[in-house]
């Protein structure tokens, strides 16, 4: 049986964040690192968006970045500008190639393909079970979820699922400095649902339909309303470049942070918000503390990453909202870019707000409907 010192299971986001950190903080030369994961990362499979201030880790990879955002709801349109926020897209591939640009220049690392089956716990590390056979380390940092958690009562499991196009279009319809964050003006009949548009040029973009439900659509749903939303909105003749699809869990489960020598990263690790589905800010505020603990220390182990209960609280009062249908995700989130400063909303989203400025968003969403909802998570009834 090989071992290591750190095995990075799975080669997504999460563990490749986390890994190139590791690696260019220099505290790992010694150190014998394995990166599996069930096939090569290449291509542009998924896209991430999201907000931050300055420059950050992955600055060189990042495709476009705007300072302006639309927020559309039905009977309310705002452009917004967002400093000191830049929102900003990371496309896949540039992602995959510039870690793994990193990655091949540290020979103590080992990338080996192969189906992760099972993590187990040692008095003395950690093993990792594939089909091929079994690898040990002192610590394994995991980012698959093997299987959807079994909720217990007050506990909530939504689907974020999106399809995307980008697309050419004939005429010059997009506006290449301003992306839209949200657009409500869709149907809502499957549940919350949106648009979000984000230009590289003024012909090109690309335009995501995107559901918060509890499961996914039947396949030509997605491209129905990708359709219908560039016939309505954009209304120019247009050719499809590219398309990806995607879901990601939006659950107030609470997903172990580490068991044992078995550290938890990303969604598995419970970094996505569960009120929004964003997750890649998140995943680098964890890898940047693993990093630093194993800098300091020598070892990941420490407090949990994951939100403050206050945030945990605000977001399984939403998905509690959502699930039982009491109020439209359209109108929640009208209502909350409407009636506060977007870049108060941005900051509430990334959990870094006071609880007086979190007073004064949550306020303008109905009273009524908000308490009862909170206090039945509460107490759980």
């Amino acid at each position: 049986m090989k071992h290591f010192d750190y095995i990075i299971a799975g080669a997504g986001c999460a563990g490749l964040s986390l890994l190139v950190r590791l690696l260019q903080s220099g505290h790992l030369n010694d150190k014998k690192i394995l990166l599996i994961d069930r096939s090569p990362k290449s291509g542009n499979d998924r896209t991430w968006c999201f907000w931050e201030k300055g420059n950050g880790f992955f600055e060189q990879v990042v495709t476009k970045a705007w300072e302006y955002l639309w927020f559309h709801g039905n009977g309310y349109s705002k452009l917004n500008p967002i400093a000191p926020y830049r929102y900003k897209m990371i496309r896949s591939d540039d992602f995959y190639r510039f870690c793994f640009d990193i990655i091949r220049q540290y020979p103590q690392v080992t990338v080996q393909y192969g189906e992760v089956t099972r993590l187990d716990n040692k008095p003395e590390g950690a093993v990792l079970l594939t089909k091929e056979g079994i690898v040990s380390a002192g610590y394994i940092f995991n980012s698959i979820l093997f299987e959807k958690p079994s909720l217990k009562e007050g506990q909530y499991y939504l689907l974020q699922h999106f399809k995307g196009w980008i697309v050419e279009t004939v005429d010059p319809v997009f506006d290449p400095a301003a992306a839209t964050l949200m657009d409500f003006r869709i149907p809502q009949r499957s549940g919350t649902a949106f648009v979000y548009v984000m230009p590289f040029t003024a012909t090109r973009a690309l335009i995501e339909y995107t559901l918060f439900t509890d499961s996914l659509l039947p396949p030509a749903r997605y491209d129905e309303g990708l359709k219908d939303y560039l016939d309505r909105f954009i209304r120019s003749d247009y050719t499809i470049i590219e398309e990806e699809f995607g879901s990601i869990p939006m659950t107030n489960y609470r997903f172990p942070s580490s068991q044992g020598h078995i550290i938890h990263i990303g969604t598995a690790g419970g970094q996505t918000k569960a009120s929004s589905g964003y997750t890649f800010q998140f995943i680098q505020k964890q890898s940047t503390e693993l990093a630093r603990r194993l800098a300091e220390k020598g070892n990941p182990l420490g407090p949990a990453t994951g939100p403050a209960w206050r945030f945990r609280f605000y977001d399984s009062t939403l998905l509690r909202i959502l699930d039982k249908n009491q109020l439209d995700g359209s109108f929640i989130f009208t209502e909350l870019f409407k009636k506060n400063g977007i870049t108060d909303v941005l900051q509430f989203l990334d959990n870094e707000t006071s609880v007086w400025k979190e007073m004064k968003l949550i306020t303008v969403l109905p009273k009524r409907v908000f308490l009862r909802s909170a206090l039945r998570q509460l107490f759980r009834s």
